[in-house]
């Protein structure tokens, strides 16, 4: 069983990973493939990280948590914002690059301050059952929030809950007509 800064930690180097191979492509089917794969997992880290994380460091970390919360919120919304606009652009756009690579400059700083800072907070203040109870809500949740980036959502609970529930199912219907690294369809969001 993994710690919370564990899961979050692999989710972060699998975002990190599916990067660099849409960077390093050759063509442009593999740059789709990872393309999707990278909204995958990115939308659903934020989402789940929004609905256990971030009210984990209000309860836990008291008026600090509350901040942190808050700046990672609004973090997140700007790496929405650009996801959004990149998950719908083809390989060939002269935006697609520079996308990819202003969203993950940001994100990588967010990264950093999550790593280094927040989530040790957070450990100091968690059993070590506590984070682990939390990283198997993280990962439970991320089965079953959205999967694509929708930046008009509301980004806190309880609202954030009900609109992921209602776009779930539409992005996991799309996502078997998607191209995945693995060539297969979809990943299943029950496992990973």
């Amino acid at each position: 069983m993994s710690t919370v800064t564990e899961a979050l930690t692999q989710d972060h180097r699998e975002i990190e990973d599916a990067y660099n191979n849409i960077i390093n492509a050759t063509d442009d089917d593999t740059r789709v493939r990872w393309q999707n794969q990278f909204t995958w997992e990115l939308a659903r880290h934020s989402i789940g990280e929004e609905l256990v994380v971030y009210p984990a460091f209000e309860k836990h970390l008291g008026e600090q948590g509350k901040l942190m919360a808050s700046k990672d919120r609004d973090e997140h919304q700007v790496v929405k914002n650009k996801l959004s606009k990149f998950q719908s652009l083809k390989p060939e756009h002269p935006d697609f690059l520079p996308t990819i690579k202003s969203l993950m400059q940001d994100l990588a700083q967010h990264i950093k301050e999550e790593e280094g800072q927040d989530l040790p907070r957070l450990e100091k203040a968690l059993s070590n059952d506590d984070s682990i109870s939390l990283a198997t809500s993280f990962g439970r949740t991320k089965a079953f929030v959205p999967s694509r980036s929708h930046p008009l959502a509301p980004n806190k609970p309880p609202f954030e809950t009900v609109a992921g529930l209602l776009a779930a199912p539409i992005d996991h219907l799309m996502d078997l007509f998607r191209k995945f690294p693995d060539h297969n369809i979809s990943p299943n969001p029950s496992t990973k």
